[in-house]
């Protein structure tokens, strides 16, 4: 009798059989299947079958190798099918999980042991392979193979983790499996794709989108742009206001600006009282030992206080990179030490959100003005370019005050009011953040966004002491830790 956590195999072993029955017969052991018990009586089969797969087939198929599909996946599908080479081509039905064995060839040296060593997981080279290989479907069935998109991706992978050499190993690799396996048609066309990853073929010998863009120069972050998908259809559903700018025109115009280059350094760390920061930017004058801090007041003021600046919006892609550039470049020109207007080097993180690698960084943005071409209102245009640049953090520094430039020139440039978060603010913009990156839920930012704007639209921006006023009888200049809802 041979056991795991939760199972209990039959065996030749009449002894071990009659414990099995005595088990049973005492309410203590259930069949899950044929020859296969538990002693959880409860937990539906099928769950516990997918949930101890590994050592069941383990034990029905020991030498078989998990290949295929199943290789590329690292288990069994969604729905329950599993692909296994093995001596002979049959279907297994289990509760919960179906065991499709494929006759094929013996193991590789490549072929790695999984689990306890009966089974084994095929090379990265022979799943590649495997995937390109012709497969019958019948209606209502499972393929064997994953689509050619994925195929691609993977490759595309290989190359972005380790490299033009780890590619080269990798091919290397496949020219020997599919030699010792006589797959000719099948390493022709993974040379193909390699090719065209390392630019020695054409682009289109690729099909899917993350491929094409590595073929053409412009590798991005699949992950961060199915994240812009999510938050752009958010967007559409949402019925979002028109909020006019309560300060189109100086000097109330250029009072709001302050603010808005006043809050957006103070969350991002550089913290003045709001009358030295006022100071600042009255006199030009940096406050006495903080020459740099006192330059990005200054610089995010110039920048979000000029109105031919702050209407200018990009038509393209490479418009996008130019723009990020050069306002990167004016906001942390006190900073040489922080590379102003020259994309990271280095991969950077904030808390538990890890931003888009530096080389995806043109190519995410460049992904992500797709989307943003899609929307027309001002506000849904601006939440989604916010995002966009937060998420792809593209610089060493100051990407929270680009953002926030970013942003309010969509408004400005549309007659619409700001959007400021304030200190007060600060827990409730990164809680609404951190939902969007991490769990994929638009609705949190849209909403607090929004609300921040109907905020900054109910300001009587009448003078620097007038906004001042309002805005201490709201708080707006205190810390909280408590993390608001809106």
């Amino acid at each position: 009798m041979c056991t795991g956590p939760l199972l209990v195999f039959g065996t030749s072993d009449s002894a071990l059989n009659r414990q099995i029955r005595v088990a049973r017969q005492r309410g203590e052991l259930r069949e899950v299947a044929s020859r296969l018990y538990s002693p959880d009586l409860t937990t539906p089969p099928a769950v516990l079958v997918r949930k101890n797969w590994l050592p069941i087939v383990q034990h029905l198929f020991p030498g078989a190798i998990i290949s295929h599909r199943s290789q590329l996946e690292g288990q069994p599908t969604t729905d329950g099918h599993l692909f296994l080479t093995y001596r002979y081509t049959r279907n297994v039905e289990l509760p919960g999980l179906t065991v499709h064995l494929l006759e094929g060839s013996a193991a590789l040296q490549s072929d790695a042991p999984f689990g306890d060593g009966s089974l084994l997981f095929a090379s990265e080279a022979r799943g590649l392979l495997e995937n390109l290989q012709p497969a019958r479907v019948r209606k209502g069935g499972v393929s064997k193979s994953l689509p050619l998109e994925t195929v691609e991706e993977r490759s595309e992978m290989v190359l972005r983790i380790w490299g033009e050499e780890g590619l080269n190993v990798l091919r290397d690799q496949i020219r020997e499996v599919a030699t010792v396996l006589e797959w000719p048609a099948e390493l022709a066309q993974l040379q193909r794709i390699v090719g065209a990853l390392l630019a020695t073929q054409p682009s289109k010998v690729v099909t899917s989108s993350v491929a094409r863009a590595r073929a053409l120069g412009l590798p991005f972050d699949a992950g961060r742009v199915s994240l812009f998908t999510t938050l752009l259809s958010g967007l559409h559903q949402a019925v979002l206001p028109t909020r006019p700018d309560p300060a189109p025109v100086s000097p109330a115009y250029c009072t709001v600006a302050f603010f808005e280059a006043y809050f957006s350094n103070f969350i991002e760390g550089t913290e003045f009282q709001v009358d030295e920061a006022h100071q600042i930017v009255e006199t030009g004058q940096e406050v006495g030992g903080r020459h740099a801090d006192s330059h990005d007041v200054l610089s995010t003021y110039q920048l979000c206080s000029n109105v031919a600046e702050m209407r200018v919006i990009p038509h393209s892609a490479e418009e996008l990179l130019s723009i990020l550039q050069r306002r990167h470049a004016q906001l942390m020109r006190a900073r040489p030490d922080k590379r102003p207007g020259q994309w990271k080097e280095y991969a950077n993180q904030a808390g538990l959100t890890s931003f888009v690698d530096p080389d995806l960084v043109r190519g995410t943005l460049h992904e992500g003005f797709k989307l943003y071409q899609h929307l027309r209102e001002p506000l849904s245009r601006a939440l989604f370019m916010m995002f966009l640049i937060s998420e792809v953090h593209p610089f060493d520094d100051g990407n929270g005050r680009l953002t926030h430039l970013m942003m309010n020139a969509e408004l400005v440039s549309a007659g619409q009011c700001r959007i400021i978060i304030t200190t007060q603010a600060r827990e409730a913009y990164l809680d609404a953040l951190g939902r969007l990156s991490r769990q994929g839920d638009p609705s949190l930012y849209i909403r607090m966004l929004s609300a921040a704007q109907q905020f900054v639209a109910t300001l009587r921006p009448e003078s620097y002491e007038s906004i001042k006023q309002q805005l201490e009888a709201q708080n707006a200049f205190t810390e909280v830790s408590s993390q608001l809802r809106w």
